[in-house]
């Protein structure tokens, strides 16, 4: 089965603590909210203690049109990732060999907070030298899900070509879409919670020979894509003339504890296991509220989300970039085989993506 074998990222250059971004914010949105006080406590209650940027604080405070930004987008997204594959293909940590980009036979790119034709990943093979006949796979519009869903797009397309080798990037550079002219809550909240992150993933059909630097591997076992009819209003993009506008309902915590569940229960049914089997939770943290309804409706451990709320606490809510941040951390932490981890992520739609793997010696 098709198995994980490295993963890079590369967090953008501009990081800031939360306690300045909370102070930028409360200047600029002075006087917007009669109760502002109370609602800038999202901004210390989020258990964020840092979060990466593209640009500094100061480029904020200036109006921005929707063509400036995606420029910026486009920009960074490539040199990002750039970045972070080659930290991915060229680990130490995780590879004894180092991979070429010649190798690669497809290249699965996630990304919900630009826009870009053609697509980012074709001007990143304009840069790294990869075959000609590199298999492009863009996925856009996924949101918080996308690093879940490309990551079973790729073990499936290694299922079919089991000798192929496969990289997911996602890009997600969320400080961008900020509006600093919108006064709603949704706008407040997301300030207080998203931030730009960049990763990558390098992942084999089982006919590849690696030199994997780790004593066990996660191995696919299968994934299963779910999703809520009629909840375009639950989370996602409007998308207006000065760009990007975030959907993000107070519902969502209460959804997962109601919904989640019975998808996760029949998952791992049809697998043959039960919610205690999974020793790992490997769960996109959407923000503490979030990670709070996966344990409730999980009936899961702190320990279980430990991993997912250290990575929320250095780096924010990437989006699709976040949980490929978790799978880096999880990769040099687990060394025992036989230990099954349950990957889960959320987006648009309203959607839930899950994926089952199992650490397994590689030989």
């Amino acid at each position: 089965m098709p198995k994980i074998v490295s993963a890079g990222i590369c967090p953008p250059p501009h990081e800031f603590t939360q306690q300045s971004v909370e102070k930028f914010v409360s200047h600029l949105f002075d006087g917007s909210f009669k109760d502002m006080g109370r609602l800038l406590k999202v901004f210390a209650n989020g258990q964020i203690e840092k979060r990466h940027f593209t640009k500094d604080l100061a480029w904020f405070k200036e109006e921005h049109t929707f063509e400036e930004r995606n420029d910026v987008y486009i920009e960074y997204a490539v040199a990002f990732g750039v970045k972070a594959i080659q930290n991915c293909l060229q680990s130490e940590r995780f590879l004894k060999e180092f991979v070429s980009v010649e190798e690669i036979d497809a290249f699965f790119f996630i990304s919900s907070s630009g826009l870009a034709t053609p697509t980012i990943d074709a001007r990143i093979m304009n840069i790294l030298p990869f075959s000609s006949h590199t298999k492009r796979i863009p996925l856009w519009g996924l949101g918080c899900a996308g690093g879940a869903v490309g990551l079973s797009r790729a073990f499936e397309y290694c299922q079919a070509f089991p000798n192929a080798k496969v990289i997911v990037l996602t890009v997600e550079l969320c400080s961008l879409t900020f509006q600093r002219n919108d006064k709603s809550k949704s706008n407040l909240i997301g300030t207080s919670l998203f931030a730009d992150g960049v990763a990558c993933v390098f992942i084999t059909g089982d006919e590849v020979s690696i030199s994997s630097a780790l004593p066990v591997l996660p191995i696919f076992k299968g994934s299963q894509s779910t999703l809520m009819k009629d909840s375009e209003d639950v989370m996602g993009w409007n998308i207006r003339n000065n760009g990007l506008h975030v959907i993000f309902s107070k519902d969502i915590p209460s959804i997962i504890r109601s919904w989640l569940r019975p998808n996760v229960v029949r998952f791992l049914h049809d697998k043959g296991l039960e919610l205690q089997d999974v020793s790992h939770f490997i769960a996109h943290p959407g923000g503490k509220k979030v990670l709070e309804a996966y344990e409730d409706s999980l009936g899961m451990s702190l320990e279980h989300t430990r991993v997912s709320f250290e990575v929320l606490r250095d780096y924010g809510n990437m989006s699709s970039a976040t949980l490929l941040y978790v799978i880096e951390r999880y990769l040099s932490l687990v060394n025992e085989p036989g230990q099954f981890g349950l990957l889960a992520a959320l987006g648009p739609g309203f959607s839930s993506e899950l994926l089952l793997v199992e650490w397994e010696e590689v030989g």
